[in-house]
């Protein structure tokens, strides 16, 4: 039974969803749990690559991961372990930049922010808070096409050949919709950031 058949699967908890995923391979599950836990991915990813752009493009990454890494791992508190994931993925990520002598913001500013002041870290989640729902927002204001095609390719996880299929779309109005749809939500982002 698809998932969308299902009214009570949004019910479910974090371990039933991993289970039945882990059962079924329904891709859809994942865009259930990646609906619960973009805020904190984007979070933890800004926090240590200090760069909305980036972190965006770095909770993506880690979502597409879950799809091998979920059948691998036994988990036994989803958001812990997702923390974790993503805070090894944004270390790996300034790790390789420093190998490919990169300086980003999140180098001169790593180790300063894990000693932040209670009061200032307090700012730094309101911010970060007010942030995710603002990318939320600007993700539901995207045109159909091009929300329809970035559900597919990052939600549900579709190569662009599928989501082409799926979408009755041409490869290169996927392709098209999806690179705007990304620019359209970070021009956003900026100007309601202000």
């Amino acid at each position: 039974m698809p998932v969308s058949d299902n009214k009570n699967i949004n019910q479910k908890s974090d371990l039933e969803l991993i289970a039945f995923y882990k059962q079924t391979d329904n891709l859809e599950l994942l865009g259930i749990l990646y609906n619960r836990y973009i805020h904190l991915v984007y979070g933890v990813s800004l926090k240590y690559l200090k760069n909305p752009d980036e972190s965006q493009d770095a909770a993506m990454q880690v979502f597409e991961k879950l799809i091998e890494s979920l059948k691998k791992h036994d988990i036994k508190n989803f958001k812990s372990w997702l923390h974790v994931t993503t805070r090894n993925h944004c270390l790996m990520e300034l790790r390789s930049r420093k190998t490919r002598g990169l300086k980003t913001d999140a180098d001169l500013s790593l180790v300063s922010d894990m000693e932040f002041e209670t009061s200032e870290h307090h700012n730094s989640e309101l911010k970060l808070e007010n942030d995710l729902a603002l990318m939320k927002k600007c993700m539901e204001k995207l045109p159909e096409d091009q929300k329809k095609c970035i559900a597919l390719f990052y939600l549900e996880q579709r190569s662009y050949k599928e989501v082409s299929l799926l979408a009755k779309f041409d490869l290169k109005k996927v392709k098209s919709f999806i690179q705007n749809g990304k620019r359209n939500i970070k021009i956003c982002i900026e100007n309601n950031r202000e």
